[in-house]
Order: C-alpha cells, then sequence, then structure tokens
C-alpha cells in the first residue's frame, strides 16, 4: 500500500533555520531517505517553495485563481513524500523517522499521514 506523508511546519520557523542548522537537518533527512530507498519503501518526495510562491484554483461560481495557499493556517504544507508500506502501523514509523530530524532542528512538526487510493505512474 501507498501512503502519502504530509509534512507540515511553520514556515517562519523553516526559514529562520541558520545555514548549519540546515545542512544538518538535510544531512539527518539524507541519512533517512537512504535507509528507505534501500528498503524499497521511498518514492517520490518533494520540498515545496514557499506558500508566497503558491495559487489556489477555486471553483465557487466561476474559476478563480487565487494568490497563496488554499487555507490561512500558521503551518503550512512544505514538503510531502510518497512510501510504500505494508500496513498502516508501518507508514506511522517511516513518519516518526522522518520527523525525528525535524524535532532534533527544534521545528513543531506535524506529518499527515494518508493512505493512497489511486496511484497513477507517470512513467507507466
Amino acid at each position: 500500500m501507498r501512503y502519502a506523508i504530509f509534512c507540515y511546519h511553520d514556515e517562519a520557523a523553516v526559514a529562520a533555520l541558520t545555514q548549519a542548522q540546515e545542512t544538518e537537518l538535510l544531512g539527518s533527512l539524507s541519512a533517512v531517505h537512504q535507509k528507505l530507498a534501500a528498503e524499497g519503501k521511498l518514492g517520490p518526495a518533494a520540498r515545496l517553495m514557499p506558500t508566497t510562491a503558491a495559487v489556489t484554483l477555486r471553483r465557487r461560481t466561476e474559476p478563480a485563481v487565487l494568490d497563496g495557499p488554499f487555507a490561512e493556517t500558521k503551518e503550512a504544507l512544505l514538503g510531502f513524500y510518497i512510501v510504500d508500506c505494508a500496513t498502516l502501523d508501518d507508514a506511522i514509523g517511516v513518519a516518526e523517522m522522518l520527523e525525528a530530524p525535524r524535532a532534533a532542528a527544534g521545528l513543531a512538526t506535524a506529518l499527515e499521514i494518508r493512505p493512497i487510493r489511486l496511484f497513477v505512474d507517470a512513467g507507466a
């Protein structure tokens, strides 16, 4: 079963990391990525650009494109992972591994784990 793990953070806190803190965080995450890849669990992952670069397409009566993220929240969706895990508990374990470096960097973290019902492989 594939799961999406959505990474929510306080965007200002992430932007406030020093270069050294970000390098340490990315190094720690890289070790987790390598472990997950070796286990055949890691799929696509992406770090999203800041919410200030986002627009939202919303339809009420006519389509409208709005600046910014789709909702006003303190924590914003800043990235995601697609992982292939046998069970939800396994996916939660992966999320815990991905969360640990963020916590070590002092970031408040929310990782949403959601099963993927339909998956279309663009390479297929």
